[in-house]
């Protein structure tokens, strides 16, 4: 059996060679002359669509919808009628019906909206696994090849456009084998990371565009074409922004929207500062040694970026007011909400929005997090929801209002790890799960990507002999101390300040208001 259909319609008899079509087709069709009917019937039985005709004698076709929705909330309901009245239709589609047809139909129509209701997510389905098998043999060649930094991001890009598209059937089969391909990818993409990322710091004009070097190739332009705001969502990955990114375009049209490339360690306290600096690191702690924290030093490392920030603006010669606000937690933007007025006397407001880093966090060290967001698509969907009903929300609607240019971007995005490499290092050595500094550090060289040499990727250096150790894909640091304890604790969450395509590959996105 197809399904099961209930047709409503005062001229039912003369639709019969329609019903004779429909069975023919393995549906079965129960049918009713009369809205009440309609309604008696429909409570009494199962229905996997209803086909209603808008004008019959008694109850009118719009009265029956509504009593119908009441008790049957999740059966589509078809439409039909003879009037195009636009009055009509506005009703038929705020009681949340599955489809409107104009008579006189034929049963190819019938058929379509039965396919269209019945079978989308079958058929949805089938098609999506389809192409994907087809790109996969595309992305897999494309993977042999030699990538260079544009052909990474374009490529990522197809990734996630694909990781999105899975999530959105049932099927999981093609989703396992997609997660197959994006572990490939990581691999390569962090040998690619390894091999050139010394080159690409020493020399900025041979490297992809940076973090460090947004404010001065990207933001600094806009800054120059009127009202603008900067909103740096911490931690924001790129599937992050592209499931985000319906909510957006309630307000804005996308002027234009970019992968760049983060720096390493893809972590807030150099991530972030360099982005405000317009300076890697090392240059940051050279240029304002009272400023720059490093791992041993007590207290946040990130309380600075408002001063580099001011003088990152004064070198580009941004003689412009502005205003720099961090939220960090749901009270703080409530209130940055509620004085939104005050930040349009600015030319520019850069606006630091820590949740998506809270909310990572969070999932490591809370079990009902760690349930709500099992998998990547809960995770993201998670993001979504708490965008939703944030005070963000409301600040990016009235960003629009305003008439202001909106740009987003983040600092670095996370990786979900599962994979431990033990490592051994003294007591004061930082505690990020991603990358290690300090001296005598001890680990297998096969399996991290080590920098020696500080000042070769301009890296702080406070002690003669630290070095930096990166873990790349989806590995995680471990001491061998208490090893199964850490593992069990941190393996499948979210991390960041290695290698790879979610931590380093970012995005850069201008929005105007519609």
């Amino acid at each position: 059996m197809q399904g099961k259909i209930l047709w409503a319609d005062d001229e039912i008899e003369l639709l019969k060679p329609h019903i004779m079509f429909l069975e023919a087709k393995g549906y079965v069709v129960d049918s009713v002359n009369n809205g009440s009917d309609a309604v008696d019937k429909s409570s009494e039985n199962h229905y996997d669509i209803i086909f209603l005709d808008e004008n019959m004698p008694g109850i009118s076709g719009l009265e029956a919808l509504s009593r119908i929705k009441e008790k049957k909330p999740h059966v589509p309901v078809v439409m039909i009628t003879k009037s195009e009245e636009e009055y009509i239709m506005e009703e038929a589609i705020g009681s949340k019906i599955a489809d409107y047809l104009i008579k006189p139909v034929n049963p190819n129509q019938i058929l379509l909206s039965l396919k269209k209701n019945l079978d989308h997510s079958k058929l949805v389905s089938q098609k999506t696994n389809s192409n994907y098998q087809q790109e996969f043999r595309q992305l897999g060649m494309q993977l042999n090849g030699r990538l260079d930094e544009e052909e990474w991001t374009e490529l990522y890009k197809k990734l996630i456009f694909w990781e999105l598209e899975l999530d959105k059937i049932e099927d999981k089969g093609m989703r396992e084998i997609l997660e197959m391909q994006k572990k490939e990818a990581n691999n390569l993409f962090t040998r690619f990371v390894e091999k050139n990322y010394e080159d690409w710091i020493s020399s900025p004009n041979e490297a992809p565009l940076m973090i460090h070097h947004l404010m001065k190739e990207r933001i600094a332009a806009q800054l120059d074409k009127g009202k603008t705001f900067v909103l740096v969502i911490d931690n924001l990955r790129f599937d992050q922004w592209k499931v985000l990114q319906p909510l957006f375009s309630k307000y804005y049209t996308v002027d234009s929207e970019e992968v760049v490339y983060s720096i390493l360690p893809t972590a807030t306290h150099y991530a972030r500062n360099a982005f405000f600096a317009g300076l890697m690191p090392g240059e940051i702690q050279k240029r304002f040694p009272n400023l720059w924290k490093s791992e041993e030093d007590e207290g946040g490392k990130n309380i600075h970026e408002k001063d580099f920030l001011e003088a990152n603006l004064k070198r580009l010669g941004k003689n412009i007011k502005w205003s720099y606000h961090k939220i960090t937690n749901y009270d703080a933007g409530k209130k940055l909400n509620d004085q939104f007025n005050q930040l349009l006397t600015n030319d520019a407001n850069f606006i630091v929005y820590n949740f998506v880093d809270m909310l990572s966090h969070a999932r490591t060290e809370m079990e009902v997090i760690r349930e709500l967001a099992d998998d990547e698509a809960a995770y993201r969907s998670l993001t979504v929801s708490w965008f939703e009903h944030s005070p963000l929300n409301d600040i990016v609607r009235k960003i629009a209002e305003s008439g202001a240019k909106l740009i987003i971007t983040t600092d670095h995005g996370t990786v979900k790890v599962g994979n431990p490499v033990k490592i051994v290092g003294e007591r004061n050595t930082n505690t990020n799960l991603r990358y290690k500094v300090g001296r005598n550090l001890s680990y297998n060289e096969k399996e991290v990507f080590v920098v020696k040499d500080p000042s070769s990727c301009f890296l702080p250096q406070s002690k003669m002999s630290s070095e930096y150790v990166f873990a790349g894909e989806n590995d995680f640091f471990v001491y061998p101390n208490n090893y199964n304890h850490f593992v069990n604790y941190y393996s499948n969450t979210f991390q960041h300040g290695g290698i790879s395509l979610e931590e380093i590959l970012i995005p850069y996105v201008v929005l105007t208001r519609k």
